[in-house]
C-alpha cells in the first residue's frame, strides 16, 4: 500500500486557465479519502494527475514517499475505475478481468486463482463468460471494480464510479466498495460531484472549489464545523441556511441580533466561536442547518413568522422552502457583506408528512446549540 501526497500541486493549461491551484492534502496508506466539488472544481483533474495521464504544472505528487512527477503512467502501479466502465466489449468477464494481468506477464496457475478469487469476492462467478453487453449496469462496474482489484495495486483512484447508475444501484455499489476497501485496506482516492456519496463513503471528505482546497475533514467535522460558508452550503442536503445578523452585548454577554429576535448564545456556541465577546456591533453570518429549524407555537419566545414558498415531501421527511424577513444569502456569494443577489428561501426539513401548501403560514423555531457563525468575508469565526 501507498500514501499519495499533494505538495503545493498546481495544474495550469495553455491557455492560462489555472485548474488546481496550490493543492497541499495527504491520502494516508490505507485511507478511502473523497475528493468532491461542484463539476469543473478540478477534481478529476488531481486525480488524473497521480494516475500520470495529466502533467503537472508546479509543485510534486509522492507516491509512497517516492516523487512521481515524471514517471510514466504505465510504471506507477495505480489501478483507476472510470465512470464510463471502460471494458472491452468484445472480451468475456473473465478475459476482462485477465487482460492487465496477461500485459504484466503474469503466469497462468497466478491469473487463473487471482481472476477466480476477485470473481468470488465480487460475486462474478456465474457471469466469467458474458460479454459486458449482457451485463447490466451494477456488473459491468463490479467488472470494472474487480479488474482494478486483481491487479494488487498500491493505490485505487476512482474517477465518478457510480455516475452511470440509478439510484439503488448506486447505494448498493457505493456499500460494496466501502466495505472492499475496508476487507483490502487499499489507499483510495474517490472522486465524485456528489456530496451524500461523499460523506457515506469517505473517511475523510476534501472539499474543491476553483481548484482550490476549502476543507478536508472526517464528515461529521464537515458537517458540524464547515471552515467557511462554501462549505456550509455543498455539505448536507439540503445545505446550510445562511443569515445576517449582528452581534449585541448585553449585561456583559454576547447576544446575537437574528431579524426582530436576540439570541442568548448558549456555552456550546460560546466554546465552539472564541472571541464572540469582543465582536459587539459586528455583523456576522449565521448558519443554521435545515435539520434544526421547527415548528413553533404562535406565543412561543424567540419564533419567527414564515410563509411557505414550496413544499417537497419525501415521506419520511418534509422540505419547506419558506419567505421571511431575514437577510439571507446564497453559500456561493463570492463577497457576502457585498452581495446582492436575491435572497435564497429559508429551508425546513421537518420529520415526517406535514400538510402545508404555498402561501401558508407559520412560526418557526430554532435549535440554537447547532448554530455555527461566520464573519462577512465568508470564513467561520474562531
Amino acid at each position: 500500500m501507498a500514501s499519495i501526497i499533494f505538495d503545493n500541486v498546481s495544474k495550469t493549461y495553455s491557455d492560462g486557465v489555472d485548474v488546481i491551484r496550490q493543492l497541499c492534502l495527504t491520502v494516508e496508506d490505507g485511507e478511502l479519502l473523497v475528493l468532491v466539488g461542484p463539476s469543473g472544481c478540478g477534481k478529476s483533474t488531481a486525480l488524473r494527475m497521480v494516475a500520470g495521464l495529466e502533467a503537472i504544472s508546479a509543485g510534486e505528487i509522492r507516491l509512497d514517499g517516492q516523487v512521481v512527477n515524471g514517471i510514466p503512467a504505465q510504471r506507477r502501479n495505480l489501478a483507476m475505475v472510470f465512470q464510463n466502465y471502460a471494458l472491452y466489449p468484445h472480451m468475456s468477464v473473465r478475459r476482462n478481468l485477465e487482460f492487465p494481468l496477461r500485459m504484466r506477464k503474469l503466469p497462468g496457475r497466478e491469473i487463473k486463482r487471482r481472476v477466480e478469487r476477485i470473481a468470488e469476492m465480487l460475486d462474478l462467478t456465474a457471469l466469467l463468460e458474458r460479454k459486458p453487453k449482457a451485463l447490466s449496469g451494477g456488473q459491468r462496474q463490479r467488472v470494472a471494480m474487480g479488474r482494478a482489484i486483481v491487479r494488487d495495486a498500491d493505490a485505487f483512484l476512482m474517477d465518478e464510479p457510480l455516475s452511470n447508475l440509478d439510484a439503488k444501484l448506486r447505494v448498493q455499489i457505493r456499500t460494496e466498495i466501502a466495505t472492499l476497501q475496508t476487507r483490502l485496506g487499499v489507499t483510495t482516492l474517490y472522486v465524485t460531484h456528489d456530496q451524500v456519496e461523499a460523506m457515506t463513503l469517505g473517511q475523510r471528505v476534501a472539499v474543491l472549489r476553483e481548484g482550490r482546497l476549502q476543507q478536508v475533514a472526517p464528515p461529521g467535522e464537515l458537517y458540524r464545523r464547515p471552515a467557511n460558508i462554501f462549505v456550509a452550503g455543498f455539505i448536507g442536503s439540503p445545505g446550510m441556511n445562511l443569515l445576517r445578523g449582528t452581534m449585541e452585548e448585553k449585561d456583559g454577554n454576547p447576544v446575537l441580533r437574528l431579524g426582530p429576535n436576540r439570541l442568548i448564545l448558549p456555552e456550546q456556541v460560546l466554546t465552539e466561536h472564541p472571541g464572540l465577546q469582543t465582536r459587539p456591533g459586528e455583523s456576522l453570518l449565521i448558519g443554521i442547518r435545515p435539520e434544526a429549524i421547527r415548528l413553533a407555537d404562535d406565543l412561543a419566545e424567540h419564533s419567527l413568522p414564515a410563509r411557505v414558498h414550496a413544499v417537497e415531501s419525501l415521506g419520511h421527511e418534509t422540505i419547506l422552502h419558506l419567505a421571511t424577513d431575514l437577510a439571507s444569502i446564497a453559500s456561493d456569494a463570492t463577497d457576502p457583506a457585498a452581495s446582492t443577489d436575491p435572497a435564497p428561501p429559508l429551508i425546513a426539513v421537518l420529520p415526517g408528512q406535514h400538510r402545508f401548501r404555498p402561501g401558508d403560514t407559520l412560526q418557526l423555531g430554532i435549535d440554537i446549540d447547532g448554530l455555527r457563525l461566520f464573519d462577512m468575508s465568508g470564513n467561520a469565526v474562531g
